[in-house]
């Protein structure tokens, strides 16, 4: 074995005693680190699968089809709130991208917390409780935290895509900029969110000990 597979394996060994010690001695720390730097992970791919459905939705007529529902009050200018507002038309020509923009934010947001939900399961929380009863109540959680984040998404889209499209004169360029900047809002609610609802749902059920053979 070289001298340069020694150091090496000899400064892994380093890292993984350390990362050991740090596990014992700040268990939820380490805990919320490997949270974080997952979720970082899973905010890339969100990042990476948005243009890509967004530019196939894009080439269909979903773009011109209307999605505005769940009205909750109205705006100050007094035009009608609603908690998905997707009104049709490019956004680029002052639309919301209708349907067709609605369905690549959820099916991207979608993928990307599937994933989330078994990496974080057995990476982060080394859960073995039930897996049917955990993903029931992070379905619950994903679809209020979804409502909630679209509701949210009214007062920051507008603003978002003016500033990068309109007042830095960006146009489509802006608009992918915004694309970008919304996700990645979208995800830090998220993230705030979930840590202690995984902490919850994602629990380590202590195993029976197993009984010995009887010796016939």
């Amino acid at each position: 074995m070289s001298k340069e597979t020694v150091k090496k394996a000899s400064a892994f060994s380093g890292i993984a005693n350390l990362w050991n010690r740090l596990k014992i001695k700040y268990p939820n720390g380490v805990q919320f680190f490997v949270f974080f730097m997952l979720s970082n992970g899973i905010t890339v791919l969100q990042l990476v699968l948005m243009p890509v459905f967004r530019s196939i939705f894009a080439q269909t007529a979903l773009v011109s089809t209307n999605f505005q529902i769940w009205q909750v009050g109205t705006n100050t200018d007094g035009s009608p709130y609603f908690i998905f507002d997707y009104a049709a038309g490019p956004i680029a020509e002052g639309g919301g991208g209708g349907l067709a923009f609605f369905l690549a934010v959820q099916i991207t947001i979608a993928i990307a917390q599937i994933i989330n939900f078994f990496a974080q399961r057995s990476i982060t929380f080394k859960s073995n409780s039930s897996i049917w009863k955990a993903a029931f109540w992070y379905f619950v959680a994903y679809v209020i935290i979804t409502i909630v984040a679209a509701a949210a998404l009214g007062f920051y889209q507008t603003p978002v895509y003016n500033f990068f499209m309109s007042t830095l004169g960006w146009g489509s360029f802006g608009e992918t900029v915004a694309d970008v900047v919304t996700m990645i809002i979208n995800s830090a609610i998220s993230f705030w969110v979930f840590f202690p609802i995984f902490k919850i749902i994602f629990k380590q059920v202590p195993e029976e000990p197993k009984k010995p053979e009887k010796v016939v």
